[in-house]
């Protein structure tokens, strides 16, 4: 059944965008947000940054925010979106957001959520955007956005079976971070506080601990592609929760000599020395399988036979370790590196080693329960995608 069309400025009331200017900031009052603030199909109020009511009475009087209005980051990273589930308390938006109103008698704001996240919407809106410095959508080309458009108790059905797959979807990412909660309170259950250190464990510097040391290869977008059969590991494989995403490895070649120099084995610590969008400092312990190679923004490291990677791994995600790799960071406002004479010095904590290998059965079995979790997620996610696909050509 085909399902008719229309743009979304012939469905909204209005579609705008945050203030262009740059509010005066104060140390309390109202909440300034921005495009990073709107993730994951909510709205978060997670800021540092505060304006006067002189700023928000002059936000106020272009636009007035209610409950139903959508959300949508238009500026830097493009089409996350959500919908305000009630009027919000006083607030300031940024540029990066844009608020659109949808009329409602013919536009239903969970569809346009739902419409919002899919493939061809997403699509729409990179042709639309411009590639400039900071990549952005201008209101007129997002107006001209089209979007399925079938009768409204024809949206409602087709958000209430959507929201429901959503929420499963949400139950299992829950579920995950639940287990790498659980990962940090067996850390301190068995090895205390790393800040305070009650227990009196050994500290040693980083590089004390270090017996190997590498940073990974680089490779041009030339040195990808399907014709090649070597696992080439970036960046983006691992995760600011220490996760491994091996869906993110590429392929490509390599001299034997380079397969010598720079493969990975099952236990290697990896290290993010560089990053432009999230902190710097991401580490995983690298699963295996041996012989994949790794990118140049990555620090293969190996440690002396009385210390387990994971539990200097885990370490690194306690903010004692982030607060020292802050210190540690150079580089511009835009993108930062921690170099190896920075990361030598950093303390670690070193229990002994039977205490360590305790803990490294127990990530063993928490990362067992991580994969099941992430495979059901997938499977979770591949039926979503079905079920919004179908439901946007109108066979749902």
């Amino acid at each position: 059944m085909s399902v008719s069309r229309s743009t979304i400025e012939s469905e909204t009331e209005f579609v705008l965008d945050g203030t262009h200017g740059s509010p005066v900031r104060v140390d309390e009052g109202i909440p300034v947000l921005s495009a990073q603030n709107v993730k994951g199909g909510r709205l978060s109020w997670d800021t540092a940054r505060f304006t006067n009511e002189e700023e928000h009475a002059a936000f106020s009087k272009r636009l007035s925010l209610r409950r139903g209005d959508l959300l949508l980051t238009i500026v830097g990273t493009i089409g996350r979106a959500a919908v305000l589930e009630e009027t919000p308390p006083p607030l300031v938006f940024q540029r990066s957001v844009s608020i659109m109103r949808p009329k409602r008698d013919s536009l239903d704001s969970r569809f346009f959520y739902f419409v919002t996240q899919s493939d061809d919407f997403q699509r729409q809106l990179e042709r639309s955007t411009n590639k400039s410095s900071q990549a952005g959508v201008y209101l007129k080309k997002l107006k001209a956005v089209t979007i399925p458009l079938p009768p409204l108790a024809e949206q409602k059905r087709i958000a209430g079976i959507l929201d429901a797959a959503d929420a499963l979807r949400a139950k299992r990412r829950e579920s995950l971070a639940q287990l790498h909660t659980l990962l940090q309170s067996t850390f301190l259950e068995i090895f205390g506080d790393p800040v305070t250190n009650p227990m009196g464990w050994e500290e040693l510097n980083f590089g004390d601990i270090a017996e190997d040391t590498r940073i990974g290869l680089v490779r041009s977008s030339k040195e990808f592609g399907l014709d090649f059969d070597i696992p080439y590991v970036r960046m983006d494989a691992v995760t600011a929760n220490g996760d491994f995403l091996p869906e993110k490895v590429q392929l490509t070649d390599a001299e034997e000599d380079e397969i010598q120099a720079f493969a990975l084995r099952s236990g290697d610590f990896l290290f993010n020395t560089r990053n432009s969008k999230e902190l710097v400092g991401k580490v995983c312990v690298f699963p295996g399988p041996d012989g994949w190679l790794f990118n140049n923004n990555l620090m293969r490291v190996r440690f002396v036979a009385d210390v387990e990677p994971v539990v200097v791994a885990t370490q690194f995600r306690f903010r004692r370790v982030q607060r020292e790799l802050e210190k540690r960071k150079s580089g511009t406002t835009s993108v930062f590196a921690v170099y190896w004479k920075s990361l030598r010095t950093l303390p670690v904590l070193v229990p002994p080693v039977d205490l360590q290998r305790r803990f490294a059965a127990i990530v063993e079995s928490i990362e067992q329960q991580k994969a099941t979790q992430r495979a059901h997620l997938d499977e979770l996610d591949t039926l979503f995608a079905s079920l919004q696909s179908r439901a946007f050509r109108g066979d749902l």
